[in-house]
Parts: C-alpha cells; sequence; structure tokens
C-alpha cells in the first residue's frame, strides 16, 4: 500500500498541491507574527546603534570635562631653536616671555683611581718566554713588518718578544738594540752608533703594528722609550689571571670578596668573576654610578650617573679588590658642578641637574633642559589647538546622535503621495531625548556671570534651521579660551550645572542600565520572545494539521483503489 501515497496515483487527483495550498493560507497569521518579529528586530538594531552613539558621544565629553587643565593647555619655545634646550610648560603655566641665564652647566663627579692597576709583562728582563700574540699589553699586536732605520723586521705571533728584539739587532746590522726593562716595565730601543744617532721608526707600508703597540715612536733621538707602562689587565679573564699588578689576597678560602660603593655591596669571585663582570655588575647596582676601565691610562673610574657636586664614597670590607682595582687610596676626585641659572635678570639660583622643574625655575608648570652656558628667551603661549580639537569632536559626535534620532524617526511624503514611515517612526521617547539633548546644549547655566552663560557665548550655537551644532564664530572661541579659560571651565565643565556636565549626566541615565534605551531594547527582545513561543505554537498545530490532511486522502486514494479492483474482476468476470 505504501505506493499509494504518491500524490493522485488511483484519483488521479493532485492532492499534495492542494494541501500545501490549504497549509499556505492557514500560515498567513504565522507569516504576519514573522513580520512582526522583524520589524521587531529592526527596531532593536536602531536602538542599538542610537545607544551606541550616544555611548561615543558621552566620551567625546570626557576630555572637556576635567576641569581647568582641559581649557589652559600651553605650548612652549626657546627663541633661538638652533640652542638645544628643550622645554615644556604644563598646563596654567603663566603665559609670558623668560629670559633665562646659564653661567654653568651642571657635571658629574669622578673618582679616578690610581694608574698602573695592570702588572708588568715581566718581573724580569728576560722576556723569551713572553708570546707577541698573548701579551697583556693595551693593543693587540698583528703579524707582518715594520721598520727600523729603513730595515724591515718580520715577525709572527708566535714569536717571543725576545725573538723580536735579536731579529732587530740582525736586520739593523747591529746598530740599534731592543730590551725590556721590568722595573718600568716598559720596552726600550737604543741607537748603538757612537756617536749616538737618532732612531727612524716606521714607514708607509708597514704592515704590522709593533711599535704603536708598544708605544714606541719617533723623538728625534736614539733613545726611544714608551710613555708609559705597557701591561695591562686581561678584562675577560677570571680575576686570578686578571694581571692585576697588586692580586686580591684577603679573600676567603672559596675565592669570595666584596667592597661597597656609596654603601651598596658589590660581591665578587676572584676564581669564576672577570673584571669585565665586576664592572657590570657595579653599574647595574642601586651604587648610582659608571664604572669603567680605560686601557690607554691603565686606570679605573667611577662616575656618578647623576650630575651635581655630590660625592662618591669606596670601602673595601673584604678581600682586597677595590685596592688592587686602584680605588681605595691614590685616588682623585673630581667634583661635579651644579648648574648657575637666573630667571629675568633676578637671582642666582642652583640645580644639581641641567633639567630645571618648574620649583627650581619658580615658574609654575615651566620645565627646561638647559643644554649650553648661553641666555635664552623662553615663550609660553595659550594652546588652544588642543581644546579646539576636542570641541570639533564632541560637536561630530552630538550631530551624529541628532541626525540619527531624526533619520529614524522621520514619516515623509513619497512623489506617489503615499506616507512613508522610518524604523523608529511614532516612537515619542526618542523624539523626547532629542529635545533633551537641545535643551541641555542650549539652555542658559546658573550662576555665571554675564557672556559667559551659554554656548553660543562663547562662539558654539546650532545651525539655522537644524539640530546640528557648529563653531559660528571660530574668533570667538580663541578669544574666549586665550583670555577667559576660568569662565569657559564654569560654563562647560562645573558640576552639575556646566553645558557639558549636565549632558553627561543625562546620557548616563539615558543609555544605563535602566535607562529608555535598555527598556526598549528589553521590551522588544520580550515581544520577540512571546512572537516565537507562538510561531512554534502554530508550528506544531500545522503540522498536525498536515499530516491529517494527508491521512485523508491517502485513505481516499487506498479507498479508490480497491473500487478499482473490484470494477476490474467485475468486467473480467462478464466479458
Amino acid at each position: 500500500m505504501a505506493g499509494i501515497q504518491l500524490s493522485g496515483l488511483a484519483s488521479g487527483m493532485d492532492w499534495r498541491s492542494l494541501v500545501d495550498q490549504l497549509m499556505r493560507a492557514e500560515a498567513a497569521p504565522q507569516d504576519k507574527l514573522r513580520a512582526e518579529k522583524v520589524a521587531g528586530q529592526q527596531r532593536s538594531s536602531a536602538l542599538d546603534s542610537l545607544k551606541s552613539q550616544m555611548v561615543a558621544l558621552q566620551g567625546a565629553l570626557q576630555p572637556l570635562l576635567g576641569g581647568a587643565s582641559s581649557f589652559s593647555g600651553r605650548t612652549a619655545s626657546v627663541a633661538d631653536s638652533s640652542s638645544g634646550w628643550k622645554v615644556s610648560a604644563g598646563s596654567g603655566a603663566p603665559i609670558g616671555e623668560y629670559k633665562v641665564q646659564v653661567t654653568q652647566l651642571a657635571t658629574t663627579s669622578k673618582l679616578s683611581g690610581s694608574a698602573d692597576v695592570g702588572a708588568g709583562l715581566s718581573s724580569t728582563s728576560d722576556v723569551s718566554g713572553l708570546t707577541i700574540g698573548t701579551l697583556p699589553i693595551g693593543k693587540a699586536i698583528t703579524a707582518g713588518d715594520f721598520t727600523i732605520n729603513g730595515a724591515k723586521i718580520n715577525l709572527a705571533l708566535t714569536d717571543s718578544l725576545q725573538d723580536v728584539f735579536d731579529r732587530i739587532s740582525s736586520q739593523t746590522g747591529g746598530a740599534v738594540a731592543a730590551s725590556y726593562d721590568p722595573a718600568s716595565d716598559k720596552v726600550r730601543l737604543t741607537s748603538t752608533a757612537t756617536p749616538q744617532q737618532p732612531l727612524v721608526l716606521g714607514s708607509a707600508n708597514d704592515s704590522s703594528n709593533f711599535l704603536s703597540a708598544l708605544q714606541l715612536y719617533n723623538n728625534g733621538t736614539g733613545d726611544v722609550l714608551p710613555p708609559k707602562a705597557l701591561g695591562v689587565l686581561s678584562m675577560s679573564k677570571a680575576l686570578v689571571n686578571a694581571n692585576l699588578r697588586f692580586a686580591a689576597g684577603s679573600v676567603d678560602s672559596s675565592g669570595n670578596g666584596s667592597f661597597k660603593i656609596n654603601g651598596t655591596e658589590i660581591t665578587y669571585n676572584v676564581n669564576s668573576d672577570s673584571m669585565q663582570s665586576v664592572l657590570a655588575r657595579i653599574n647595574s647596582s642601586a651604587a648610582g654610578v659608571t664604572a669603567s676601565y680605560d686601557a690607554s691610562a691603565d686606570r679605573m673610574t667611577l662616575s656618578n650617573k647623576t650630575t651635581g657636586d655630590v660625592g662618591i664614597s669606596v670601602s673595601d670590607d673584604s678581600g682586597g679588590l677595590l685596592q688592587s682595582m686602584g680605588l681605595a687610596s691614590g685616588t682623585t676626585l673630581s667634583r661635579g658642578k651644579n648648574a648657575l641659572f637666573s630667571v629675568n635678570d633676578g637671582d642666582v639660583l642652583t640645580s644639581s641637574s641641567n633639567t630645571l622643574d618648574p620649583g627650581t625655575l619658580g615658574v609654575e608648570g615651566l620645565s627646561l633642559t638647559v643644554s649650553s652656558v648661553s641666555t635664552q628667551t623662553v615663550n609660553i603661549a595659550g594652546d588652544n589647538s588642543a581644546v579646539r580639537s576636542k570641541v570639533d569632536d564632541f560637536i561630530t559626535k552630538y550631530n551624529a546622535v541628532q541626525n540619527s534620532i531624526d533619520f529614524q524617526t522621520r514619516v515623509t511624503k513619497g512623489s506617489d503621495g503615499k506616507i512613508k514611515t522610518s524604523t523608529l517612526s511614532g516612537n515619542s521617547e526618542m523624539g523626547e531625548i532629542a529635545r533633551q539633548l537641545r535643551s541641555k546644549v542650549f539652555s542658559a547655566v546658573p550662576g555665571l556671570s554675564e557672556g559667559f552663560q551659554r554656548l553660543e557665548s562663547i562662539g558654539i550655537d546650532f545651525q539655522s534651521g537644524s539640530n546640528s551644532l557648529e563653531v559660528k564664530n571660530p574668533a570667538k572661541l580663541e578669544a574666549a579660551l586665550r583670555d577667559n579659560p576660568e569662565k569657559v571651565t564654569a560654563l562647560i565643565a562645573n558640576k552639575p550645572d556646566g553645558v557639558m556636565a549636565r549632558l553627561d549626566s543625562y546620557l548616563t541615565q539615558v543609555t544605563g542600565a535602566s535607562g529608555v534605551m535598555a527598556a526598549q531594547t528589553g521590551a522588544i527582545a520580550r515581544q520577540s520572545a512571546n512572537l516565537d513561543g507562538q510561531i512554534s505554537a502554530m508550528d506544531r498545530r500545522l503540522a498536525q494539521q498536515k499530516a491529517q490532511l494527508e491521512q485523508s486522502f491517502i485513505q481516499m486514494e487506498q479507498a479508490q483503489s480497491n473500487i478499482q479492483r473490484q470494477l476490474s474482476a467485475l468486467t473480467n468476470s462478464f466479458k
């Protein structure tokens, strides 16, 4: 019997199309509910869009609600832009011109250690065990040729220093002798001629820097000595192998020691720390100094990180490394200087820093960083550009809200004479919001002086025949911001009656959790849920009706099929 379910198989009637037509007719009320739901969703979307624009408007109000600081911005400049001075002026800084004369810049204090902290190349004059490539001197020697009295001497980095001395003698025919003095830690070149002849060192095509690395330079005589000792520290090696002239001999059995700089403790281990890591530890500590090593002078230096006449204190707690670094005795303190300056030919003032803050300068809101001993003119002027930008942003977002309400609620007459409505046409609460916004912006602020009670007093008004605001008189706004920032502040930001303050309060009320926007979208959401329930109930009822109709037609098809079979049997019996 399953085949009889095919529409019209027995009856010849397309009853399934008939059922579909009947169901469409029955679903007409349901289609109306769906259309009503779509309309509700469109209203909800329009309300959400309006709410977002109101929130954006409220956001644009905040920069204007900061009190006096919002309307007393300042710009600052130095008349001589090439001076290198840097200037800034905070909100409310007194407008005017200031003559600043700097007679002394602030400098840092520096503690210079004793020289020659590096050990000599050798404790004896025998340098046959010293390899050229590993000599602990300030500049690494390069392999190649160098020239003395026109004779070329070649060296390799694997040569000993004595090898080079011997080669100097042989290549110059014994006219020049080279030797090492352990007492002064210097290499000496001497003319052996009688009378002694001036030595001529180097040539333009030398490929080895041997002479300059050992500080051997022409002096017009037959006796050449370096200006200072040769041995320097090995910065990357462990302290125990760092070529210190005096080893840190007071460390504990594990090699640990410590010292203090400006009361900050610095610890070290002579077996694992290098001089490089000790200096890095000092520089990153709270001691407030920068430690450095000058290989050319073979000397340690501590410099304060801040300027001013401030001392540097050191103490060797244990281990003796500070003494080994030449910083415990024989030091020289170069005291830093304080900056000396005057403002508008006033008294000489003092600052430990070259950045002069408002308290130091005596000018509220003015900060100045000086970089030269000179006299400069500093100008402070009102900065209305930032305020104007905030006002323009407010006007743009206010107009966007009003225009959206107008667009969403308008009722127009088409060219065919028919009335056309918008998504929120007839929504009286939206019209009331638009009216309240205009009222908050337009109405006077009580208690203010004449001429500063409305926005129009400072050049802001509605466009003719429109709900949109504009800056109608820019010059009037500029003058008000320049000459009467405190009155502009009262008009706009004073709570609770300032224009922006009351507008902010009203928008909070409208867009809040219990405001009209939430109430309307909530009502639409509940209505939509109710419609969904009605539509679902109708779907179930229509499904039952359709099933009943289909069952009736199927039974009709079955009856028709039975009759046709009986008729066929009778016809066959009475041929």
